[in-house]
């Protein structure tokens, strides 16, 4: 049914379509149907298929915080397509970008235009749209700072309705927004402020040698934990004696704990095992129970025993 609804749609919907190597890990399975979406009909077409089918939705972006399980995803996986969301727009101090638009290459071109507050963003190798969901940041900014609103389109309802969500009413917190899984940003609106060209070249230089110096490059999804409050989810990977830690075809970065690397041909289900077993360790030797930062799609949830029963844990 899903597919017989999205067939207008031609060859912008793929059958087994790869979404694990368009991650920024390059490892795991395929959806069951891949859509590319150019436009909002393209959007409302999926969302009419996933209330039909009652398919589960997945929006890839640029798969930069998702880790997705060898045996793929069962549902309906979005991306938008830079023909359609791959716009960026001045006018004065408001900047409008799609949501395929990639977060270092707005940093870059905002800069050009002689515009400030935005340099931070080249070090994530996120989308606009991604990045606005999980309120990504890094170098003493974040999306909370400059957004002024976005446009949302929930594909998880018949004929994707469309709204648009104030900073207000986003509830930004760290690495976290109130937007829900099945909806799609797709384009957003940023208040800067007046810079020099060159100033802004020079602060993107020197994030773009930090990240080289501190962090590791390759397949990997950048932080994998986020921070415990006053502490550092790295410092107790480290200091629990993980950084190094290969498992099988994915290793702790010997560079930065908090980086887990995916071996060219490696298993998600590598990396997923790999994470499970940091987060325990880490319980045992401090205490505290990292959260993943990562989302991690089509793997079974975990069970613990109760009482001699199994129980979802999450």
């Amino acid at each position: 049914m899903a597919l017989a609804l999205l067939a207008p749609l031609g060859d912008q919907v793929i059958p087994g379509g790869a979404i694990g190597p368009m991650t920024t890990y390059r490892v795991g399975g395929p959806a069951a149907l891949l859509v590319m979406a150019t436009s909002y009909q393209d959007l409302s077409a999926v969302g009419d298929a996933v209330a039909a089918s009652e398919l589960p939705v997945l929006v890839v972006g640029r798969g930069s915080n998702l880790l997705v399980s060898d045996a793929g995803f069962g549902g309906i996986a979005v991306v938008l397509a830079v023909a359609g969301f791959g716009f960026v727009t001045a006018d004065d101090l408001i900047v409008r970008a799609g949501g395929a638009v990639p977060l270092p290459a707005l940093a870059r071109q905002t800069v050009e235009l002689g515009l400030t507050g935005l340099e931070w963003a080249v070090g994530v190798p996120g989308s606009v749209g991604g990045g606005v969901r999980m309120n990504a940041g890094g170098h003493g900014g974040d999306i909370a700072h400059s957004l002024i609103s976005c446009r949302v389109v929930d594909v998880s309802r018949k004929g994707g309705p469309v709204s648009t969500m104030e900073t207000a009413e986003l509830e930004f917190e760290y690495r976290h927004s109130a937007i829900g899984a099945g909806q799609v940003v797709t384009e957003a609106a940023f208040r800067l402020t007046p810079g020099e060209p060159e100033a802004g070249r020079r602060t993107i230089r020197q994030i773009v040698r930090w990240r080289r110096e501190h962090q590791p490059g390759g397949q990997n999804a950048g932080s994998v934990f986020t921070n415990p409050a006053d502490d550092s989810a790295g410092r107790l990977i480290d200091t629990a004696g993980l950084k190094g830690r290969r498992w099988r075809t994915a290793m702790v970065s010997p560079k930065h704990a908090n980086f887990i690397q995916a071996d060219p041909d490696g298993s998600a289900d590598d990396v997923k095992e790999l994470i499970d077993q940091v987060q325990a360790e880490v319980d045992r030797a401090h205490g505290v129970r990292l959260t993943p930062e990562v989302r991690m799609i089509g793997f079974p949830k975990p069970h613990i025993q109760v009482e001699g029963s199994a129980v979802d844990r999450g």
